[in-house]
């Protein structure tokens, strides 16, 4: 069997290190050509030493210089001297593309993804898709070009890869075009844990620190999808995402809070089957099986323990103490726009939480607010996404004045 040759795009963060992870176990099955990263000049380096790729892409020619040096001082002991480092958006998009690999993990976070992400799926490769931004911000655009291009499309967030798990194997070949009425399915089951404030008062949340909303009781992640966790806006936009994996409407998918994230995602049927995907809370899983597909391979997670496993909780969504996740169902209701404005408003105001420069429940007022300004927008092509894109963070960034610093409140505001 060839060797898959393997774009990780987003390589340093945490989904491309679970992927390097996974590359380790099998060294004769993977070859990494190219890797790209934002500013984690010393992680990337790191990367190049071990894995010796092609190419290597960095945000701006700064960090490109800066890893190029490094490169340098080591590259005759190290065995580097053939790799070219590049910088800018459209280093992303050449490398996407590159006929130099056939499989793209694309997972760089939030909306830079969509661009590089469309073009590797514009070049009829694998793509693995963890970069959930890419779907939601464009949607039909998006598997219209999957199909167009004969692509193929593997999820990787855990929730959707357990959907894909759970189906009818004859449907996993249809990815976008799903007919799961048609095929005894009765409803997606999308599970979440809740966050880390499942149980915390309500009248609480406005205090929330970013070190608070940052630790997930589950799951280890980046500081902006742990955010995302804690609004449980990323549980949103992974509906937002299952509605065009699996080609359902909203009203076929129902989310259910499961704090132990043992079960990350469930199949309901007609005759009454509800088919889990079970396992440990580790995305080297799912990130395995996509990698290997159809096959199964070593990911390096222990198997579930069920004599050592806490017993299984599930509850219903409190939208009160949830408000994002319902602004998200709502948004997948009325269309692209919404979600494009959402998800934009959403990377500027969790990105201004975490600079400490709005509250924890400002986030959704900030979505709220931009959601309603740019509804009825027209979204007809990439480029119409894109400028709503930018007009969305412009609107939003303009929001922020508007509200106090978490770090003004007082002690009776955080009571």
């Amino acid at each position: 069997m060839s060797k898959r040759q393997l774009c990780i795009l987003g390589s340093t963060g945490s989904i491309g290190c679970s992927t390097l992870d996974v590359v380790r176990l099998h060294p004769t099955r993977f070859n990494v050509v190219s890797l790209a990263a934002h500013t984690s000049v010393d992680e990337i380096f790191a990367q190049c030493i071990e894995f010796k790729p092609q190419q290597v892409v960095v945000v701006s020619q700064k960090h490109a210089d800066l890893l190029s040096a490094k490169l340098a001082s080591v590259e005759i002991s190290a065995g580097v001297s053939h790799i070219t480092v590049l910088s800018g958006e459209q280093a992303l998009i050449d490398i996407a593309k590159s006929t130099a690999s056939d499989t793209v993990m694309a997972s760089i976070v939030g909306a830079s993804g969509l661009l590089p992400t469309l073009a590797a799926v514009n070049a009829g490769k694998r793509v693995l898709l963890a970069n959930k931004e890419a779907l939601v911000t464009s949607g039909a655009i998006f598997m219209a070009a999957v199909k167009a291009s004969g692509a193929t499309l593997l999820p990787i967030d855990s929730e959707h890869n357990a959907i894909f798990q759970c189906l009818p194997w004859h449907q996993q070949d249809d990815i976008g075009e799903c007919q799961l009425i048609a095929n005894g399915i009765n409803k997606i089951l999308l599970t979440g844990s809740g966050g880390p404030f499942r149980t915390r008062a309500i009248e609480t949340l406005a205090s929330v620190t970013p070190s608070e909303a940052c630790l997930h009781p589950n799951w280890d992640m980046g500081r902006k999808i742990s955010v995302d966790s804690a609004t449980m806006m990323n549980k949103g936009l992974e509906f937002i995402e299952a509605k065009w994996l699996f080609n359902v409407q909203a009203d076929d998918i129902q989310v259910v809070l499961h704090p132990q994230s043992t079960i990350h995602s469930m199949v309901q049927y007609k005759d009454g089957s509800v088919i889990a995907q079970m396992g440990n809370p580790d995305m080297r899983t799912p990130i395995a099986h996509a990698l290997s597909f159809p096959e199964r391979i070593e990911s390096g997670v222990a198997p579930l323990d069920f004599f050592n496993t806490p017993s299984f909780e599930f509850q219903a969504v409190d939208f009160a103490r949830y408000p994002n996740l319902k602004l998200a169902i709502e948004a997948c209701k009325q269309g692209q726009a919404a979600c494009t404005a959402l998800n934009a408003a959403n990377e500027i105001a969790v990105a201004a939480f975490l600079d400490e420069k709005i509250k924890f429940t400002d986030i959704f007022k900030i979505n709220e607010t931009s959601v309603k300004k740019f509804v009825s927008q027209e979204v007809e092509n990439i480029n119409d996404v894109i400028v709503l894109d930018k007009k969305a963070r412009l609107f939003a960034q303009s929001l922020l004045h508007n509200f106090l610093p978490r770090t003004a409140l007082t002690p009776q505001d955080s009571k």
